[in-house]
């Protein structure tokens, strides 16, 4: 659990970095308003987040599906056209001192 959970938030703010922050800007209001007996903190902070997530579900609702192509598979000629190439040898010539 403990791996999973920084890997998702990593995710989240990679593919939405504006909204992640609204988000986290709403919750953090919205606990040091409750924390502090800050009502109107509070409040604003709740309100922040639930705007910001119902404009995420909007924006989500507003994507087309992109329809999938099938996927072409080549596969390998049973033998290749080009010729082969030469085989290289080694001359066993000791180094010049």
């Amino acid at each position: 659990m403990n791996a999973v959970l920084p890997r998702f938030l990593k995710s989240t703010y990679r593919k939405e970095p504006l909204i992640s922050v609204l988000i986290t800007m709403g919750v953090v209001d919205a606990l040091i308003g409750g924390f502090d007996d800050s009502w109107s903190l509070f409040a604003f902070g709740l309100g922040l987040a639930g705007i910001t997530l119902v404009f995420k579900l909007w924006r989500i609702q507003q994507r087309r599906p992109i329809p999938e192509e099938p996927v072409v598979q080549h596969y390998l000629p049973s033998r290749s056209s080009s010729a082969a190439l030469p085989m290289l040898s080694v001359s066993k010539k000791k180094p010049p001192l």
